[in-house]
């Protein structure tokens, strides 16, 4: 026995067996460390998108969409093995099923699974099915956007109509032209709304199956009677869209004041639109109330040839107003009303009214507070508007931001459709929207070419080489003789 222990503590006395517990213990250790991790990210788990437009992050709408589902959806992609596309696809819909656990998808071969194909009357590769609740879409080009409209139109119930008025010289929603509204007709329309136009004059009132009334950058006034129908209209619970440009129908303006928004007679000078590129009359906004519309937004938006907008005060009763977006200061409101003639901007201490300066201006209004001066007459309720308490409106001091030349610049578009889901009560619609996916070019000059070809694939590897070479010709060198003599 006591021969066992000697010879056992001889065994963990010798270097080689206390660095192989102490690596086996490290081993167990790391291992242990791992499963921990594994069974961590199996229970929750967290991304990381490092890409510069985020091409591996579901937007903001889509997110929200995912979270209000109360019904699960099922997604059919009809895809060949190694179709292109196939990949791209499979890693989008993984991400969607990261953020509901409503969402299933799988791909299907068309060629090995003729009967399903034919069941869904496929006709194409790359088509993908979205269905629910026994609706069923079909996108041909799953992109993020597309995949989101679909999950909308399967869940959605109903489609709300959105009316643009016309017959005051206001933008066209067919017309394509860089004055037209064909991109803001799309970008609504996209969000499942129904647009039509609205030829106030011709009708008894506005019509029942209106959602949101868009009246856009008028260059005539609206008739007394075509205002009294809109009033009519708001008193029963509707929500209307103002775009109003500078010196623009001031009687519309003026029945404005009515409701406590105040439209100025002035133009927004803004010198910080010089430093992208524009005219000191696009004034830049990147500020923003704390509202429904503009929660988390953070992306700039422009305005060519704006006016000033503000909320009166004080306010008429049953009216909750606030300003929605602001300049910068380095801008003002400036009241000549010759200033594009003169082709020059000089601010008037005591003419002129300083930045910031308000743009826009949301409102609230209670049904039941509002003035006797501001209900209509006699207000014939709709089956949609019984039981509503409250009106909403908006108003902007400019039409062309949401024209086809300047929607999709920066943020408009976003403000835009975002104001548009608010009036229309849909407010799980208000976010940024999907970006498209686009490749980010590395442009180079001769010189960077020539730094990123000679360090890498020269300069390096020579290195490394030469290194090994010194290394090699230390241990080859012979060991020097030792003359020291020894110590008596």
């Amino acid at each position: 026995m006591k021969g066992t222990v000697e010879t056992l503590k001889g065994i963990f006395s010798k270097r080689s067996t206390r660095y192989g517990i102490n690596a086996t213990l490290l081993t167990l250790l790391v291992l242990g460390i791992v499963v921990l991790i594994q069974v961590i990210s199996a229970r929750s788990s967290w991304r990381w998108d490092l890409t510069a437009n985020r091409r591996y992050t579901l937007s903001d709408q889509s997110r929200k969409i995912l979270q209000e589902l109360r019904k699960p959806i099922q997604v059919t992609a009809f895809y060949r093995e190694g179709e292109t596309g196939r990949q791209r696809l499979q890693e989008l819909l993984e991400q969607y099923t990261h953020h509901s656990k409503k969402i299933q998808f799988e791909f299907v071969d068309p060629d090995r699974n003729p009967a399903k194909t034919r069941r869904y009357e496929i006709s194409s590769y790359g088509t993908t099915v979205v269905e629910s609740n026994g609706k069923m879409e079909r996108v041909s080009d799953p992109q993020e956007e597309e995949i989101t409209n679909a999950i909308l139109k399967v869940t959605k119930q109903g489609k709300k109509v959105v009316y643009f008025v016309e017959g005051h010289g206001e933008p066209d929603i067919e017309d394509s032209a860089e004055h037209g509204y064909s991109k803001a007709k799309k970008g609504i329309e996209k969000q499942l709304y129904e647009t039509k136009k609205l030829l106030l004059m011709r009708e008894e009132q506005v019509p029942a199956d209106s959602s949101v009334v868009i009246v856009a950058g008028p260059r005539k006034d609206l008739l007394p009677d075509e205002l009294a129908k809109l009033k009519a209209y708001i008193s029963r619970g509707g929500s209307c869209l103002f775009l109003l440009d500078p010196y623009a129908a001031p009687a519309l303006a003026s029945w404005l004041e009515k409701y406590g928004i105040r439209a100025g007679q002035d133009i927004i000078v803004d010198l910080r639109s010089r430093i992208f590129g524009a005219d000191y009359t696009m004034p830049v906004v990147s500020s923003y109330a704390r509202h429904r519309i503009t929660k988390e937004f953070k992306m700039a938006s422009f305005f060519p040839l704006a006016r000033s907008v503000n909320p009166s005060t004080p306010l008429p009763a049953g009216i909750d107003a606030q300003s929605l977006a602001k300049t910068g200061g380095d801008s003002w409101a400036d009241a000549d009303p010759n200033l594009l003639q003169k082709g020059e901007a000089r601010f008037d201490e005591g003419k002129d009214r300083p930045g910031p300066v308000s743009m826009a201006v949301v409102a609230t209004l209670n049904l039941k507070e509002l003035p006797s001066e501001l209900k209509a007459d006699s207000v014939q309720k709709t089956s949609a508007a019984k039981g509503k308490e409250h009106a909403r409106m908006v108003v902007f001091g400019n039409s062309a931001f949401a024209s086809n030349s300047y929607l999709t610049l920066s943020g408009n578009e976003d403000l835009l459709l975002n104001t548009v889901s608010w009036l229309a009560e849909e407010e799980e619609l208000i976010s940024i929207r999907p970006k498209s996916t686009r490749g980010s070019p590395l442009i180079l000059t001769a010189h960077q070419a020539q730094v990123i070809f000679w360090v890498p694939v020269v300069l390096l590897p020579l290195s490394a080489l030469l290194m090994g070479i010194s290394v090699l010709g230390r241990r080859r060198r012979p060991a020097r003789p030792d003359f020291r003599v020894p110590k008596e």
